[in-house]
């Protein structure tokens, strides 16, 4: 989802060519060359030489086209993008999660629908639920090239510490698990809460757990609301865990790349609820650059004791991209190039470590937690995109703030819940 290092506020522009600042009104094809924008925000000192690699290789291919890569980090990203989508001009392929702010950029005609390019020519296909994620009213507008699971990834060495050979399977004793690393002196739980996205995964899996599938469909379908019980009631199991203070000093200001891998790829920490990309992160991000190694574990977020929810139901999603309006036909091209088998492989087995969507490219996983995540996708009794991407996008940010809230215990449970509605309302 994010790669951050130390580089908060930071744009960082990495160029194959000439650098590329905007996206706005330029001439592709100048000169006898194809000009192509490409954006992500892979930005850590490991990962994005990744992308230059491909890069560079489909321009070998293609001695007619110039990449030039835009390399933000997460939240810059966030607000570099929005001012270029505000002004009618997207760059020609870009980061995307799928889901309602990618479904608000294709309603607006920001976006250009690859359909038919991808199911007649396409080099590899992509499982349907993954391709699912980047469609929107049956047209497809991206493609995936990595999908996962957010789990509960965990120092096996530190957990062993208070006598978990096993990681828990239930929430109540998951939060004995965490008073008894409190009492050892290790730090539980690291977290970023400074971004707010890593946040809001805990209430969002609590609310997973309790109502499942059926719980979230009336609320968004109408005929119930996030102001139903399930919701409700995963802000007071999540108030139960910060009541217990599981982590680190200065976590409500703490970023995720910089603090949070940090902890957790420098042994500092015990566990943190995030995706498939967090070895890799944590990698990066230690002072190391070997992070934990085979010390690291991974877990299903617990069941709840009465919730409705499956302890086989996945919140996650995956990292991809999806092409601009006035994109060349190179762009799509380079799609095609990224998500086939070669590109994934090589995606998967070097720094990055995805979890690749090509059907056939899993062969190459060898990480047993990444095999692990790769099973529970393809195991999931329900698939539930992270809610600040899935919901529309003035409501994701309601969904993040409010949890923020929640940590800050600057807001009640029921108000929280009431604010998400209100807003998924008065959107959708």
């Amino acid at each position: 989802m994010v790669l951050r290092k130390g580089l908060a506020g930071i744009l960082i522009i990495l160029t194959i060519a000439c650098v590329a600042i905007s996206c706005s009104g330029k001439d592709k094809t100048a000169g006898g060359k194809v000009t192509i924008d490409f954006w992500h925000l892979d930005s850590n000192d490991l990962h994005y030489p990744e992308w230059e690699k491909i890069a560079a290789k489909f321009m070998e291919k293609h001695p007619n086209v110039d990449i030039k890569i835009t390399v933000l980090e997460n939240e810059a990203y966030k607000s570099k993008l929005a001012t270029v989508m505000q002004s009618g001009n997207p760059p020609d392929i870009f980061r995307s999660w799928g889901g309602g702010v990618m479904n608000s950029f294709a309603e607006s005609g920001l976006l250009k629908d690859i359909t038919n390019e991808y199911k007649k020519n396409w080099d590899s296909k992509i499982g349907a639920g993954a391709v699912g994620v980047y469609s929107y009213k049956d047209k497809i507008y991206g493609l995936p090239y990595t999908m996962g699971g957010v789990g509960i990834w965990y120092n096996k060495d530190l957990l062993a510490k208070v006598g978990y050979t096993t990681p828990p399977e239930t929430w109540k004793d998951f939060l004995d698990c965490v008073k008894k690393l409190k009492a050892a002196g290790i730090t539980p739980i690291a977290l970023g809460e400074g971004d707010k996205w890593p946040g809001h995964f805990w209430w969002v899996y609590l609310a997973v757990r309790l109502g499942g599938k059926e719980a979230f469909d009336k609320a968004t379908i109408g005929n119930g609301s996030f102001t139903d019980e399930p919701f409700v009631k995963a802000g007071v199991l999540l108030k139960e865990l910060i009541d217990l203070k599981p982590f680190q000093e200065g976590f409500l200001a703490a970023t995720y790349g910089g603090d949070q891998a940090a902890l957790m790829g420098n042994g500092k920490a015990a566990m943190e609820l995030m995706g498939q990309w967090a070895p890799a992160v944590q990698i990066g991000s230690s002072e190391s650059k070997q992070g934990i190694g085979d010390k690291l574990g991974f877990m299903s977020f617990p069941a709840v004791e009465g919730g409705k929810g499956k302890l086989t139901d996945l919140m996650g999603g995956g990292d991809g991209l999806v092409i601009g309006k006035n994109a060349p036909k190179e762009a799509v091209e380079f799609l095609k190039f990224i998500t086939n088998i070669e590109t994934q492989k090589f995606l998967t087995t070097g720094p990055l470590g995805i979890v690749p969507t090509a059907i056939g490219a899993e062969t190459a996983l060898t990480d047993p937690n990444l095999i692990a995540i790769n099973k529970a996708v393809g195991e999931a009794s329900y698939f539930q995109l992270y809610y600040d991407q899935y919901l529309p996008p003035a409501t994701g940010e309601v969904v993040k703030d409010v949890t923020q809230g929640l940590f800050a215990g600057t807001i009640t449970p029921e108000a929280a819940a009431a604010a998400i509605d209100k807003s998924y309302k008065a959107e959708k």
